[in-house]
């Protein structure tokens, strides 16, 4: 069951990315108007969009989940601190708290990311399958050596006595 929560949860967060990023990738204006505003540079809209829209659906997928979680809890609080940082007003201050809440989420995502049903997982998975598998095969390749290396000493060892000879 908690793997099921975490692979959702996981999903409700991607979804609050690739929304937020496809209309700046659409029309980065109303974007780059807010971010004049935050005094940061009009051309950040696009490449914020198809950071956020790539992001999600890496989130989404599991894939390099640690990571991605990490910068987009970096971003979210990156975006609190220039967008809702007027704390007096109740609006603003319920917007930061929703980042907060968000970037948290994130974080948990990064400590937990590698559950199931990510990609991350089936890979390390896999990488363990994969050692497993050869560790076995050096044990058997070293049982065959040791096995033909006392038939070679019984073959040299004609007479039963112990000595070769």
């Amino acid at each position: 069951m908690p793997a099921i929560a975490a692979f959702f949860g996981r999903l409700m967060l991607a979804a609050l990315f690739v929304l937020a990023g496809i209309p700046k990738i659409i029309d980065p204006s109303s974007a780059a108007t807010m971010l004049q505003g935050a005094n940061l540079p009009a051309t950040l809209a696009l490449p914020a969009g198809v950071f956020e829209v790539v992001a999600g659906l890496l989130l989404a997928l599991g894939f390099m989940t640690r990571f991605v979680s990490i910068l987009l809890a970096g971003f979210t609080l990156l975006a609190t601190f220039f967008f809702h940082n007027q704390i007096g007003d109740p609006l603003q201050a319920a917007m930061a708290m929703k980042n907060i809440a968000i970037a948290g989420g994130l974080l948990v995502v990064f400590a937990y990311g590698q559950m199931r049903w990510s990609y991350d997982h089936m890979r390390t998975t896999r990488k363990g399958e994969i050692a497993t598998r050869k560790a076995e095969e050096r044990a058997h390749e070293a049982e065959l050596a040791a096995a033909r290396a006392e038939g070679r000493a019984s073959v040299l060892d004609r007479d039963g006595d112990g000595r070769i000879g």
